[in-house]
């Protein structure tokens, strides 16, 4: 058996948090595949230098000028398996790699704006289009026995304990009941399964993000789960092998100087 490695982090530029960052937290969790999203910089301007000093030597980049941006830097070989057009806007949220016989899609779900109201609010209408068209495509796709993860930060916290107050965020983009819906219908239409909860089940709390207007996000924990890892039924006794061991959030990073609102998650797949 091996292990592979992999996680999932929404950096909030590339090149700002590279070396101060996302240097210090390969070197204490050394995940093999590291999956990024918001990147914010051209494909052709992602800091290939320093990801190499940390020891990648491949790599997977979907970049686009100021915003959003995905990329994967590996330890191992990634063949570009082709993006779907799942993004109505044509922006770089999605690509779609094979690694160690694994098909791999990074994610990065657009938030959404503040009122969630398609009619109105034309950067909710655009999430809610995203996430149906993704669920098409898997849907029409025979995923049984296929092995792979999805992951990414989906900007939707879906349960009661994946937010601080399931009461008072009813109404707030990415724990709507229609958000929720949504993306419970994309994990249907994969038959994934969410790691994080199959192995921290509820009412345990989970939080993978926590807002910058918190001076100590801490103190006030008013978190949400944004960033997920699922995995398809098989590849579901890789994903669990290692129970809570194998899945981690690295709250830490949250406390650095200049972090992003997100922090890492890591899961070991035993292949």
């Amino acid at each position: 058996m091996t292990t592979l490695s992999i996680a999932s982090w929404n950096v909030n530029s590339v090149r700002l948090r590279a070396v101060p960052l996302i240097a210090p937290f390969v070197a204490a969790a050394a995940p093999d595949v590291l999956c990024l999203q918001e990147i914010k910089c051209r494909t052709e301007e992602f800091p290939e230098k320093a990801f190499r000093e940390m020891g990648y030597e491949h790599f997977h980049v979907r970049g686009q000028k100021g915003m959003h941006g995905v990329a994967i830097a590996s330890k191992f070989p990634l063949e570009d398996l082709g993006d779907e057009a799942i993004c109505p806007r044509a922006e770089a949220r999605h690509q779609r790699v094979g690694v160690k016989g694994i098909e791999l899609h990074n994610f990065y779900i657009p938030a959404g704006g503040d009122e969630p109201d398609v009619e109105t609010n034309p950067r909710f209408a655009h999430k809610m289009d995203f996430l149906a068209r993704t669920t098409d495509y898997f849907a029409a796709r025979d995923t049984a026995k296929d092995r792979i993860v999805i992951l990414g930060d989906f900007n939707i916290a879906p349960y009661e304990h994946d937010v601080w107050s399931h009461k008072q965020l009813l109404k707030v983009v990415s724990h709507t009941p229609g958000e929720v819906d949504a993306l419970n219908a994309m994990l249907a239409a994969g038959d994934f399964i969410d790691v994080a909860r199959e192995i921290i089940p509820e009412p345990e709390k989970i939080y993978t993000w926590w807002s910058y207007r918190s001076k100590d996000y801490r103190a006030s924990n008013r978190g949400r789960r944004l960033d997920h890892i699922w995995v398809t039924p098989a590849l579901k006794d890789a994903a669990l092998a290692r129970g809570r061991d194998g899945f981690r959030i690295y709250e830490p990073e949250r406390a650095r100087e200049k972090p992003s609102d997100h922090v890492p998650i890591v899961l070991d797949l035993v292949l």
